[in-house]
């Protein structure tokens, strides 16, 4: 009866450190309690929230200004608040006269395009290596791991020449200056398949069996049970291929030779030399509202909670 009480009383000390170690910080409460304490604490997160605005929002706000300030305002008082007025302007200037318009078309068809290609090759890859797992599962998931050591400079030249000329297609025919040329490349991102992969396989077991139980097949169980459920992921892979596909440079411009079909990443750096300043940086400002608006749109799929347990508790 001793040893039980002994070893009950151990027990009680170990948790109690152990709930002891989990809410010790750098401040224990009784200095936190000091004024001094909460007046220098708060001076730090004044400090950093202000720090963090600045180089992380500084860039875009000044670009925002700068799109709607005279060239020599810019160069002169480039930090200045329109001393000599706003010039909008420069915002229907780069619209129309750059065909600021026709590239950020382009530009939607390819980030769309590669958004789906990559959205529809990653579910169904990952879901093909996490759920139905066949005997080969862990040498493809070798194998796609793998790919992620190859430089992607090294695959530049067999992409481009399978680009030219594609073998299901013939010889004499080519997919240089159309949207697939884009497209079919960035579909295979080894990143995101492995990404979602992972996701899936931290979700619940219990429910696949229970769908299967009630004739849930492959495709019934990957369309309503396992897309539903994975809203979070899908919210970071959509994101990933849109801003990659938006910032690309070099493959497009490879791809693309017809300006006609180029994106504005390929477009803005060839107009720069013919362009004024306070224009193209009105064109550098309208190409970054698509960026920004996908942060806006999917920050809150980032910063939800992924707690599943409750469908399996249900």
């Amino acid at each position: 009866m001793r040893g039980l009480l002994a070893d009950l009383r151990t027990r009680r000390s170990a948790a109690r450190r152990e709930l002891v170690d989990a809410e010790r910080t750098v401040i224990s409460d009784s200095e936190h309690r000091r004024p001094g304490t909460r007046f220098g604490m708060a001076a730090v997160h004044v400090f950093l929230f202000v720090s963090l605005v600045v180089a992380g929002l500084g860039p875009v706000l000044w670009l925002a200004k700068a799109a709607i300030t005279p060239t020599q305002d810019t160069i002169q008082q480039p930090f200045a608040l329109w001393p000599n007025g706003i010039d909008w302007a420069n915002l229907s200037t780069a619209w129309n006269d750059i065909h600021i318009d026709q590239y950020f078309f382009n530009t939607i068809v390819i980030a769309a395009g590669a958004w789906l290609t990559q959205l529809f090759v990653a579910t169904t890859g990952g879901y093909a290596l996490s759920v139905l797992r066949p005997k080969y599962a862990p040498v493809l998931n070798a194998l796609v791991l793998a790919t992620l050591f190859i430089p992607g400079i090294v695959l530049l030249v067999p992409l481009y020449l399978t680009i030219v000329s594609p073998p299901l297609l013939g010889r004499d025919a080519s997919m240089l200056n159309t949207y697939a040329a884009v497209w079919l490349p960035m579909a295979a991102n080894a990143f995101n398949i492995l990404l979602v992969k992972r996701f899936f396989d931290n979700l619940p077991r219990e429910i696949f069996e229970a769908a299967r139980t009630d004739g849930a097949g492959p495709f019934r169980l990957f369309w309503s049970i396992v897309l539903p459920m994975s809203k979070p992921i899908l919210g970071v892979v959509s994101v990933f291929a849109i801003i990659a596909a938006w910032k690309d440079y070099l493959w497009p411009k490879l791809v693309l030779p017809d300006p006609a079909v180029q994106p504005l990443s390929v477009r803005l750096p060839d107009v720069q030399s013919q362009t004024e300043l306070d224009v193209f940086l009105a064109a550098l400002a309208i190409a970054t509202l698509i960026p920004i608006a996908m942060f806006l749109v999917f920050q809150s799929v980032f910063l939800r909670s992924a707690g599943l347990g409750g469908a399996v508790k249900g």
